[in-house]
């Protein structure tokens, strides 16, 4: 049972326990007299009888108990606790009378988790917005040059429709990633239940990728026995091409550097088909991993864009194995190479 101090009755301390949020209750004096379970699991050093104060620092917080105390009307207040991690609260402060006392009770609602999403929210839509209005201001910037200064030269018009055509086909992948990642958001709560073999699936990716390998100097090697997995075969595809494509493109040597290796491995281990991707690139800084699977995000901005990428390659795949029931794995060191694997739930023998 909930501890309390007279006069906060035990009714009161059995309908803030049932409360699945954490409730705190104070008296007029501003001390804690009753604190239900969540309460006291958010807050393991909170103290009954012990002044407000001593438990949460929250200047905005104190504030609003003096009014509800003051006036009886019944507040709602944000308050930010920094401390041991950064959260969001929304507090709703509301006066209560007992035969003797008065008191003032906390409903606190963890808001941390919906502030993140909104400005995940916020940041996606001004992140696409940029990224459409790139390409859509230089397609805008050649169709009037090419209506005007340049309406007679013909040398002029060949350059400018070949960047056109470039820049279309960037907003076109563009919008690609962003419908395809809408449509698996939208399924996620769906798992795919169909047998896929990956070893065919890696292979019909590395056969239709071995004109870019051979244009960028990389050679692939495959090792691929049959995995049967759980899944969907058209976006385990498209998983495997961002993976081997982007180790196509983002390995590639230099003109004085010897020619470089691509490992395509699939197999199966701890009950997880995988399809690992592993290349002798450059590697990535260890502080840039953690973020890779943001959309939007990029390691080199630059280089991201002048090799057709939309930055939205690897959230798509991680978006797409969310949904398998899986996983994206990530190893890399700088000057080491990289090796993104995916894992994916093996098929039961009895649902084959």
């Amino acid at each position: 049972m909930n501890e309390t101090v007279d006069p906060v009755d035990s009714l009161v301390a059995s309908l803030i326990d049932a409360m699945p949020e954490p409730v705190l209750v104070v008296d007029a004096g501003v001390r804690l007299v009753a604190a239900n379970g969540p309460a006291r699991a958010m807050f393991p050093h909170i103290r009954l009888k012990a002044p407000l104060a001593s438990t949460l620092r929250a200047v905005d917080l104190h504030d609003a108990i003096a009014r509800v105390l003051e006036t009886g009307q019944a507040e709602d207040v944000s308050w930010l606790d920094r401390v041991p991690v950064e959260r969001l609260f929304q507090v709703h402060v509301a006066g209560f009378q007992s035969a003797t006392a008065r008191f003032v009770a906390l409903h606190l609602h963890d808001a941390t988790e919906s502030r993140r999403l909104e400005k995940a929210r916020v940041d996606f839509v001004a992140n696409a917005s940029h990224e459409l209005r790139t390409p859509l201001a230089s397609l805008l910037g050649f169709i009037e040059t090419l209506q005007g200064p340049a309406r007679g030269d013909a040398q002029a018009r060949d350059r400018f429709l070949a960047i056109m055509l470039e820049q279309a086909r960037r907003m076109a992948r563009l919008v690609d990633d962003l419908l395809s990642l809408s449509r698996i958001e939208q399924n996620l709560h769906v798992q795919p239940k169909a047998a896929v073999d990956l070893a065919p699936l890696a292979q019909h990716v590395c056969d239709a990728l071995a004109p870019l390998a051979m244009e960028s100097r990389v050679r692939i090697e495959i090792e691929a026995p049959t995995t049967i997995v759980r899944g969907e075969r058209d976006e385990l595809l498209r998983v495997a091409e961002n993976l081997i494509e982007n180790a196509i493109k983002y390995s590639a040597p230099d003109l004085d550097q010897p020619e470089r290796k691509v490992l395509v491995q699939v197999g199966a281990r701890e009950g997880m088909g995988f399809l690992s991707v592993r290349d002798e690139g450059p590697g990535i800084a260890p502080e840039n991993i953690p973020r890779l699977t943001e959309r939007f995000y990029r390691v080199d901005v630059g280089q991201s864009r002048a090799k057709g990428g939309t930055g939205l390659g690897l959230a798509l795949a991680k978006h797409i194995l969310a949904r398998h029931r899986g996983r994206l794995g990530i190893q890399s060191a700088l000057g080491r190479g990289s090796a993104f694997t995916a894992f994916i739930p093996l098929i039961d023998r009895n649902d084959r």
